[in-house]
């Protein structure tokens, strides 16, 4: 747990140190090799109380944190809305679309993009839709079924009741700050971005990191499955949740930003949704029918900890993750082992990536078991007690 204690280290030691700064600072628009931020970065510093701070939302019982909970790898732990595939709202009736993904390694993930293929990467939440972690940031203040804040200038408020907050801000960010209540909501959510972007949200730690330093060893287990997931023979893994190096950083964050319909069914228990999540093209700046059910690819760092998965949290086991990308190459996997039915259909199935999904062999289970395996070496060390 050290990155937790050094993190209420700094926090309750708290002091800004700094020269002002007139304009808020966008963190890099891809990611670069000077991350992560030193944790007593005083935006750094200034957004760890932000983050926590429960009085920003509209009944000060809800903070970012509450929806990435520190003690669970940056995500909720509720359990309580649709049975804990999605979060509650401050009104804690509310209930969001999406499962919260974690928090962890989302400051490198790029800029929303579009490629030269075509193909559109990077972006914040699972369409893209905030392109900066800042942005990213503003948008749960506001959401009517999250923090449910009536405005940005609301949250600015809720800042301006606290001097400490507001000396804080000018020091760091430049007098008459709050004159412009824009610029001080910017300046908001690029210190909460800030934080983001420390080592307590990426620090690198896992056994899989160890062992690639040379510090720790695989289990015959864990090697078999380590060799599956990066053969091109075998599996399939690495199509989407690329090899090092990563275009974007130095270390391999297990995954290519890209997005792809995979056929994820729906989730029964998301009784309160309209209809079908449409994924990329629910974008507010695509309106290609292709993009339909497109998610963008997730880091698979701490993927052991962080359930339940996919968008919208139908799958409660890791195991049965596997077994659902087996589906599309064995023949024999017919049941969902959760339900005990049939795999359900997709939830949206047009534009499903068969090229890169059926182009493996099948998987006994020992290699399931194998592939599982090494997907728990992918969890940071702070978090391994949470596999136990």
């Amino acid at each position: 747990m050290k990155y937790t204690a050094i993190f209420f280290t700094l926090l309750t030691s708290f002091v800004v140190g700094c020269s002002s700064q007139s304009e808020p600072q966008n963190p890099p628009e891809t990611p670069k090799n000077d991350l992560p931020i030193p944790l007593d970065n005083p935006k750094a510093m200034l957004g760890s109380q932000l983050f926590f701070d429960v009085n920003l939302s509209k009944n000060r019982n809800q903070s970012c944190a509450t929806c990435h909970d520190i003690g669970q790898a940056f995500t909720d732990r509720r359990l309580t809305g649709a049975e804990g595939a999605v979060s509650i709202g401050s009104d804690d009736v509310s209930m969001g679309d999406r499962n919260t993904p974690t928090a962890m390694y989302s400051a490198l993930t790029p800029r929303f993009h579009r490629m030269s293929s075509g193909e559109y990467r990077g972006g914040q939440f699972l369409d893209g839709r905030a392109s900066s972690l800042a942005d990213q940031a503003a948008g749960p203040f506001v959401n009517p079924v999250e923090m449910q804040m009536p405005s940005e200038d609301s949250v600015v408020d809720r800042v301006l009741e606290r001097d400490d907050y507001v000396a804080s801000f000018e020091q760091i960010y430049g007098d008459g700050l709050f004159e412009d209540k824009a610029k001080a909501f910017s300046a908001i959510t690029d210190a909460i971005a800030h934080f983001e972007s420390t080592e307590l949200f990426m620090p690198f730690n896992s056994k899989y990191d160890r062992v690639m330093r040379g510090e720790a060893t695989f289990t015959p287990q864990e090697e078999l499955g380590r060799t599956l997931f990066f053969s091109e023979q075998f599996t399939n893994c690495n199509a989407c949740h690329q090899l090092n190096p990563s275009p974007f950083f130095e270390r391999e964050t297990f995954t290519n930003y890209e997005y792809r319909n995979i056929g994820v069914p729906p989730n029964p228990n998301l009784k309160h949704l309209a209809g079908a999540d449409l994924g990329l093209r629910a974008h507010p700046n695509i309106n290609d029918d292709i993009e339909r059910g497109k998610f963008r690819v997730p880091t698979l760092r701490n993927v052991a900890v962080t359930g339940p998965y996919m968008h919208n949290g139908v799958f409660k086991d890791l195991r049965t993750v596997v077994l659902f990308y087996d589906k599309y190459n064995n023949p024999t996997r017919k049941l969902n082992p959760e339900t005990g039915a049939p795999w359900a259909e997709p939830e949206v199935s047009e534009n499903i990536d068969f090229a890169t999904l059926e182009q493996s062999p099948a998987l006994d289970d020992r290699r399931v078991d194998a592939l599982v395996a090494f997907l728990k070496t992918l969890t940071d060390q702070q978090y391994e007690y949470l596999q136990e």
